[in-house]
């Protein structure tokens, strides 16, 4: 499609533009479903619909992030947590759609895989570490019995953790104050402090991702879709399949009332960052 005919389809509405006879048949093809296409449609004008900042992307852009979840099998449901279309100012397109895998999507996609007997991630509160001996990588915590008492008790670490069909195993533990150095260093915004991003809206969240990110990534085995989402997380996916990476957290948040921060995206060597 020319830069020229990207332009007018920015502007149309973006309920208008899928719909379209066009483009509806094109998502047809390479989904290679009617049905599953009309599912698809479905559900991302309603992601669109749910976060008015999403209505101001290039059309084409939430298209192609999307249709990598759909490649996938993410949902992109807020409520499911598996993937995002998140808004990213391009100094080149104006605001974009960017791809980013939840921390659910990763479990979903390592569970697919086969390989894990057991997978987990968790947040330690204050008082339940015992210790965590890093050589041999055995934690030893006295869980809190009380769920209501336990969620609302102060978060001191991250703990995460792999165990294949088998037998090999792999564990990781970082302090809260890793966690939060970790995302200071790489997230501008939360630098910022101004409330936007994901790390002030859901820390333990985005905690979650980090953790088994590094854990998979360093250390587990991934399944061809697994590193498919690995390179298209936190990636503005241009119409020729090429990826730019946006700079972890310099991004607008996907909540419908979140204040709009204007960014540029830029080009980064590893995918480690998150």
């Amino acid at each position: 499609m020319s830069n020229e005919v990207t332009k007018v389809n920015t502007k149309m509405g973006f309920t208008s533009y899928i719909t379209s006879t066009g483009i509806t048949q094109k998502i047809n093809n390479i989904i290679g479903d009617d049905k599953k296409g009309a599912r698809f449609i479905s559900s991302i004008v309603s992601a669109v619909n749910n976060n008015p900042t999403l209505k101001e992307c290039d059309n084409q852009s939430i298209i192609s992030g999307a249709l990598l979840g759909e490649s996938l099998n993410l949902s992109p449901s807020p409520q499911l947590g598996q993937y995002y279309l998140v808004p990213f100012e391009n100094k080149d397109r104006g605001k974009v759609a960017t791809f980013q895998l939840g921390y659910k999507g990763y479990i979903q996609l390592a569970i697919r895989s086969g390989q894990y007997k057991k997978l987990n991630v968790l947040a330690i509160k204050e008082g339940e570490l015992v210790k965590y001996d890093p050589l041999n990588e055995e934690i030893e915590v006295d869980l809190i019995d009380d769920e209501e008492k336990r969620e609302k008790a102060k978060t001191i670490g991250y703990y995460a953790m792999f165990e294949y069909n088998n037998g090999f195993r792999k564990t990781m533990y970082w302090s809260k104050t890793k966690m939060e150095k970790h995302a200071l260093q790489y997230s501008k915004g939360y630098q910022a402090k101004k409330g936007y991003t994901f790390w002030e809206k859901d820390f333990d969240a985005m905690a979650y991702k980090t953790m088994l990110r590094q854990l998979i990534s360093k250390w587990g085995i991934m399944s061809i879709d697994m590193q498919q989402a690995f390179e298209g997380d936190m990636a503005y996916i241009k119409e020729d399949g090429t990826k730019e990476y946006v700079d972890n957290e310099e991004i607008v948040s996907n909540v419908p009332d979140a204040e709009i921060i204007e960014k540029e995206t830029k080009t980064v060597s590893s995918l480690d960052e998150l």
